[in-house]
């Protein structure tokens, strides 16, 4: 992949700060070739995740640069079809494509991988009309195979949960709004002071829809742990607290478009 990254010469990468954009930026360091790191920053991404970017981009001394987004202006992206993400991505590939043409850079990347290929991911449409390439997927590199070679780079992402965007959190066909999306970002901020790694809210309106892994299910339904998480999230606007019995499952909002809609090509949500 060092090879292919250098032949590209130059590009503009969609710098998320999670574990593939950052093991794709410092794979595009160690094979010489300019480039610059963008981060989005919208009201769809948490505050969280905007600080570890570029706290990120700067540990790793890598050009980088900030823009802001607004899908949340965009009817077709809050009205939240099934397509939604594709009306994110071509915001973000849009903008990232004028600073390409405006700075000179060859290329735009991202850091899709091949697990991402298998899923119902409507975003990758605007990286085809975009032109974007995804040099992980391209080499072949799974999810498994970027943790283990950011661990061994000593990259500080290399366990980092993975963290879709916010709008994620909502049943397709419910509307996305900013206080549904603080809703959803101050509860899981503060479930992850229980030491969770993997959790998601899911915002059904009046209810707060909770998944975590099934060995962190026992720690919510301690009885004052209980309490204090149902008075936290009533406290945020939702009527009902609820913890799904499943358990956290990645995607598990594209079940309701049925299978033969998952298994388009086309975000684990």
């Amino acid at each position: 992949m060092l090879n292919s990254l250098g032949l590209a010469e130059s590009a503009v990468l969609a710098f998320s700060g999670g574990v593939d954009s950052s093991f794709l930026l410092k794979a595009m360091q160690l094979s010489g070739m300019r480039f610059l790191a963008v981060t989005a920053f919208s009201g769809i991404v948490s505050e969280k995740d905007s600080r570890h970017a570029v706290s990120f981009a700067k540990e790793a001394g890598a050009e980088h640069l900030v823009i802001h987004t607004d899908e949340l202006e965009n009817e077709s992206f809050v009205s939240n079809p099934p397509e939604r993400c594709f009306f994110c991505k071509e915001e973000l590939f849009r903008k990232l494509r004028l600073i390409a043409e405006g700075k000179n850079y060859k290329r735009l990347f991202d850091g899709t991988n091949t697990d991402d290929l298998r899923d119902y991911r409507p975003g990758l449409k605007a990286a085809a009309i975009y032109g974007v390439r995804s040099p992980l997927a391209e080499n072949g590199f799974s999810k498994d195979d970027i943790r283990r070679m950011s661990r061994e780079l000593g990259l500080s992402v290399w366990n980092q949960p993975s963290s879709p965007c916010l709008s994620s959190r909502f049943p397709y066909g419910r509307r996305i709004t900013i206080s549904g999306l603080r809703q959803v970002e101050r509860a899981e901020e503060f479930l992850g002071e229980f030491g969770l790694q993997e959790l998601r809210v899911r915002n059904h309106g009046d209810i707060a829809r909770i998944e975590v892994n099934e060995k962190d299910m026992q720690a919510l339904l301690v009885p004052d742990n209980r309490r204090k998480i149902t008075e936290a999230l009533k406290s945020l606007g939702f009527s009902f607290v609820a913890l799904d019995l499943e358990g956290y499952i990645s995607g598990s909002m594209n079940r309701a478009l049925g299978k033969d809609a998952a298994r388009k090509p086309g975000a684990a949500i």
